[in-house]
């Protein structure tokens, strides 16, 4: 698939989203990058590392979070974005699931929608992706973990992103799944449709994988934010060796080298 100017082969490498957060209260790195410097230093320091892809986020969607206004959401975003399209050759991401948010960004341009909500939570987010051409990742969500059978209502849940989708005109190539790993689910759910995260496959899109730092590594290992790398790590492997084509994270680097061991043990190309 081609997001911005570039071309991403999903079937046989995963790549790096890097996550630029400029919010003051996101669970790991909230307050770090609230000015343009700042965040342009943090994007900077990525590429180098080796992201693909940098995706901006104005809003916290952390358990608990505060909704803020789509004014604030696209004062703190919007500049960032256009200055990053000016300083560097990178496709960009905007999370968010608010379609004036999402049509800011697209016109500072983004390259790729980041929508948590898999268009679901605004009915104008699917038009507007498909009048922009422009890629979008659905993630899976639901208001509260409350299902009969997860896997297979996870599956139809996705399936029903993939028909909103569709039916504004957004074209297979340009669509990427992501199951939704803290969101909608318990801890148990997070661990079950991480260890099943392989039948994604069978929907036929590229899958995303975000884990980094968040609360089913902190439960499982008994670790606070900062010091989940290493179950980052873990996941991004074993997403990796499930077919995922992305992920997202905060520690590019060290997910960049256990990509690079692992396509090598897979028998993959090269990274780059």
């Amino acid at each position: 698939m081609i997001i911005g100017k570039k071309e991403f082969d999903t079937k046989n490498h995963t790549y790096i989203m890097g996550i630029l957060n400029v919010t003051p209260d996101s669970f790991s790195d909230g307050g770090r990058y609230l000015s343009v410097d700042a965040a342009l230093k943090h994007a900077q320091e990525m590429i180098d590392d080796g992201a693909d892809i940098l995706d901006i986020g104005g809003e916290s969607t952390r358990p608990g979070h505060a909704q803020i206004t789509e004014e604030e959401e696209i004062e703190r975003t919007v500049p960032v974005i256009e200055k990053l399209k000016q300083e560097f050759d990178i496709p960009i991401s905007i999370d968010t699931y608010k379609s004036s948010v999402a049509r800011a960004a697209l016109q500072g341009g983004v390259d790729l929608v980041n929508d948590i909500w898999g268009l679901k939570y605004d009915s104008s987010m699917a038009g507007l992706i498909a009048d922009y051409g422009a890629a979008c990742c659905l993630m899976h969500n639901r208001k509260e973990p409350v299902y009969q059978d997860f896997l297979i209502d996870f599956m139809e849940d996705m399936g029903d992103c993939i028909r909103i989708a569709k039916a504004s005109g957004i074209g297979d190539e340009k669509i990427i799944l992501d199951p939704g790993v803290g969101f909608g689910k318990t801890y148990e759910l997070n661990l079950e449709i991480l260890r099943h995260v392989g039948r994604m496959q069978d929907l036929g899109y590229p899958v995303l994988l975000g884990t980094s730092r968040k609360s089913v590594i902190g439960l499982t290992l008994d670790l606070p934010s900062d010091q989940r790398e290493e179950g980052t790590l873990a996941t991004t492997v074993y997403g990796m060796m499930n077919g995922c084509s992305f992920v997202r994270v905060h520690d590019v680097k060290a997910n960049r080298r256990a990509i690079q061991m692992t396509e090598a043990i897979m028998g993959r190309r090269a990274y780059g």
